[in-house]
């Protein structure tokens, strides 16, 4: 397991190679086994491989994001490149997109706003337990990965273009295919740079 988990490895070029729904089923199916508060599982996902969806969604993806560069003070010539290689490339050229959503219907229900916030972030920490899950598992079964969180800035877009309903919450999209790119491993922080026993130094922090 240690293994499988030091190496996998975020990929974002992918071979052409069609991936089978076998494959793609079994391992969504498998991660359905990743922990969820209350055993809700409020994950769904929207799998994509339309290459006429994808255009779609990378057109409204790329929009919003645009706005949001303009917003920042690059200029357009730029933005629009980086749009190209970082949105609707990898959109566009992933054999399959996968749209996680977070669903609230199973979480618990609260009067107050501080439990509701609670359990909201509850949701989503469940969502990220699924993913996590889903990148070993499409790593064990040969099919590289790749989770992007951009959903999180434009959820409005997204479900325009999916036909979401209002509850669906899109929180992540993971692209997938056959690894045609073998990244060099990235670095980690040492174990004590992240863990302490009872107390915290603050001036580490």
């Amino acid at each position: 397991m240690a293994y499988l988990v030091k190496t996998r490895r975020s990929i974002r070029r992918f071979k052409p190679t069609r991936v089978s729904r076998e494959i793609i089923d079994t391992i969504l199916d498998e991660a359905k086994w990743a922990p969820s508060a209350h055993n809700a599982q409020p994950w769904r996902l929207i799998v994509i491989e339309d290459d006429g969806v994808k255009v779609k969604l990378a057109e409204a993806m790329g929009k919003a994001w645009l706005s949001d560069l303009l917003k920042d003070g690059l200029p357009r010539e730029r933005a629009e490149e980086i749009i190209k290689q970082e949105s609707w490339e990898r959109i566009t050229k992933s054999p399959v997109v996968i749209i996680v959503c977070l669903t609230m219907k199973e979480m618990h229900k609260y009067p107050d706003r501080r439990r509701r916030r609670a359990e909201y972030f509850m949701g989503v920490q469940s969502v990220a337990a699924y993913i996590q899950t889903l990148l070993l598992l499409a790593h064990y079964h040969g099919i590289g990965a790749c989770w992007i969180c951009a959903p999180l800035f434009c959820q409005n877009s997204v479900r325009k273009v999916l036909n979401l309903p209002r509850e669906m919450d899109p929180q992540a999209m993971i692209i997938m295919g056959y690894a045609d790119e073998q990244p060099n491993p990235p670095s980690r922080k040492g174990l004590e740079e992240i863990r302490a026993f009872n107390t915290w130094d603050k001036r580490d922090v």
